[in-house]
């Protein structure tokens, strides 16, 4: 189609709508951020002229560096929103734009990008974890820049991971907890206790308060607002789990505190159960996170859906499926009960 009566380097496409007719989308230049939509194939309105300006006023390709990409994103509504998780995501595109600071976004629109992204995340070659995260939130900025109109497209999807593992078989039996409640002080205790009754994550726990606790007609639950997917969870309280509630000081107003009664961070709470899961010469593959398995079985035991579960864990239904059959497979004395409860419930599922 020739674009001889349009502003000179404007991309026209055409598209064809359900009704039969046409409407017509107008780009800034090829692989350019789009400025207009009408129905016109050339608009008349002095408000598309303008919108063209604005538009090619922004950087070219070849001008806009990948530093200015990573602050462009960073300062955007699209960054992160939890403070952890921006953290994260400053951290590792900064490292990314200090490698690229010489080089325009646009060089991501090469195919041979690919090959100078793996380059870079094989820095971390030595942690499999760190480099499959490079890798992550790269593709995030990449991926944005594309949707934002800065980048035509890039070649960096679906990079090869090193870090893989089924954290489904890793739970705290029993056995686990009967050993780390063996040495372990009260206060470590509790966490871990309440992490296997709820599932909750650990920026979750340590925010636990009595006002959390509801009553309803059959007992009473937890009513908890989650803060990774800002969700609110209703959790069933547990005989185990009623005891940490009951036992909480009066004057105090977090369930689950340090030694010296004081709030505890996400980090501090997981590493207190690793210092004494390590003095119970437990596996150094269990984590605090990993107590979400045992708490899968007991939520389904407290009579909450596969599907409910799965929710509330962020877990596909098969997922949770096969934690709890895990679990019941390695915790002898409730593996008849939980595989009948979950065949029911697998059942309720389909």
């Amino acid at each position: 189609m020739s674009q001889a009566d349009l502003p000179k380097g404007v991309h026209r496409v055409r598209r064809k709508l359900t009704s039969g007719k046409s409407r017509f989308h107008f780009y800034a230049w090829r692989g350019g951020p789009k400025f207009w939509e009408d129905e016109q194939r050339k608009p008349s309105d002095s408000a598309f002229y303008r919108a063209f300006a604005e538009a090619t006023a922004r950087p070219k390709p070849a001008d806009y560096m990948v530093p200015q990409m990573v602050d462009d994103l960073l300062s955007s509504t699209a960054r992160a929103k939890g403070d952890r998780s921006f953290a994260d995501q400053r951290k590792w595109l900064l490292r990314f734009a200090e490698h690229f600071q010489d080089a325009p976004a646009a060089i991501f629109e090469e195919r041979g990008s690919r090959g100078e992204m793996n380059a870079w995340r094989a820095l971390w070659k030595h942690s499999p974890k760190q480099h499959d995260m490079a890798g992550t939130h790269a593709v995030r900025v990449l991926n944005w820049a594309v949707q934002e109109g800065k980048l035509a497209e890039h070649h960096c999807h679906k990079l090869h991971r090193l870090y893989e593992v089924d954290r489904s078989e890793i739970v705290w039996t029993p056995a686990d907890r009967e050993a780390f409640d063996a040495v372990a002080p009260e206060w470590a205790r509790r966490i871990l206790c309440a992490a296997c009754e709820t599932g909750l994550r650990p920026a979750d726990l340590i925010k636990l308060t009595p006002a959390h606790v509801e009553t309803t007609p059959q007992g009473r639950r937890l009513r908890v607002r989650t803060n990774k997917r800002k969700r609110l969870a209703h959790i069933p309280i547990t005989p185990e789990l009623a005891k940490v509630i009951d036992t909480t000081p009066s004057d105090r107003l977090l369930m689950l505190t340090n030694a010296s009664g004081n709030a505890l961070t996400p980090h501090r709470a997981s590493e207190g159960v690793r210092q004494w899961r390590d003095k119970a010469k437990l596996s150094d593959e269990l984590r605090l996170y990993d107590a979400r398995g045992t708490a899968a079985t007991r939520l389904l035991n407290a009579g909450l859906s596969l599907a409910e579960i799965a929710n509330h864990m962020a877990w596909s239904i098969r997922y949770a499926a096969n934690v709890i059959e895990h679990y019941a497979r390695v915790s002898p004395d409730e593996t008849d009960a939980v595989l009948v409860k979950l065949a029911l419930a697998k059942g309720g599922a389909k």
